[in-house]
């Protein structure tokens, strides 16, 4: 009797609950960015209502998300990046609140009606969403905690702690990490990077800096070596007909024997300016820097 107090319903290996708990974590980034980010924040990504449903529940279920409030606070963040009026800027606001308070900032923000009013529309607005997610955002974390505590019991405390804590700190890392530390492919007014090549352990929001240059692309992927584990669930979703793509990232087409400027040339420029200023910038500005630095 007393072990199942202690062990709740279920008990498992070290590794069992280990296991549990990445499992659950990664659901979770799943949902933010496939769900949140990329179909209801910039409609890059269409999902089935089936896959919209069930992330928009486990969101609440999990950590209390309300999806209107989370993507309002990503649009104006997109409207303002890196200048006041961003709601969790570092440039703004110094890293080290924007890693620390981040979540304090983003409730100020998701409270501001303005903010819900002008950048959250067009997200769900149905009787479960009037009626429970938006009305008790935390009745579903409170669920989420009793259960796992009852199936569990003690090692849910660990377990449940670092569920509490993956959302916030990763937050942290991408707004705070990813527009001061990294590496940037792309030239953009924002300072956004890319934390690292290889987006695994946050589903593909490492690559922050492709994303906000090209950010209706459901794919952050664009370098060929960088990998987006997000954009790897999406074509296994588009496999199933579980998810449609909307325009990706352009992949510049060049024609090296073309000796003059016509309308395709200039439509091909404004299509991958991007590409274009990055290629200028190894091209031309670094290597002009160095030999001046020389001197």
């Amino acid at each position: 009797m007393l072990a199942h107090l202690l062990y709740g319903a279920i008990r498992l290996p070290w590794w069992g609950y280990v296991a549990f708990t990445v499992a659950t974590v990664q659901l979770m980034f799943l949902g933010i960015t496939l769900y949140l980010h990329r179909d209801q924040s910039h409609g890059g990504l269409v999902l089935h209502p089936v896959l919209r449903h069930f992330f928009r529940f486990w969101l609440w279920f999990c950590s209390g998300t309300v999806t209107r409030e989370w993507v309002a606070v990503h649009r104006r963040h997109h409207a303002y990046a890196d200048r006041p009026g961003d709601p969790h800027s570092p440039v703004v606001f110094g890293l080290q609140r924007v890693m620390l308070q981040g979540y304090e900032l983003y409730v100020a923000a998701a409270r501001d009606r303005k903010i819900l009013a002008n950048y959250g529309r067009d997200t769900p607005d149905d009787w479960l969403e009037r009626n429970l997610y938006s009305r008790f955002p935390k009745a579903g974390l409170s669920l989420f905690v009793v259960l796992e505590l009852v199936v569990f019991g003690v090692p849910a405390v660990t377990i449940i702690a670092v569920q509490l804590i993956a959302q916030p700190f990763a937050g942290g890392v991408i707004n705070g990490l990813g527009h001061r530390l990294g590496y940037r492919s792309f030239e953009m007014p924002t300072s956004a990077t890319n934390i690292v090549p290889w987006g695994v352990l946050i589903a593909g929001e490492e690559l922050h800096n492709n994303h906000h240059a090209f950010p209706a692309s459901p794919r952050f992927a664009v370098q060929r070596w960088e990998i987006d584990m997000g954009w790897l669930v999406i074509c296994v979703f588009r496999a199933l007909g579980l998810a449609r793509v909307g325009s990706l990232a352009p992949t510049p087409n060049i024609v090296h024997d073309r000796t003059r400027i016509d309308v395709d040339t200039v439509r091909a420029l404004f299509t991958n300016r991007m590409h274009v200023l990055r290629d200028y910038r190894r091209g031309v500005i670094r290597p002009v820097f160095r030999e001046l630095t020389k001197q």
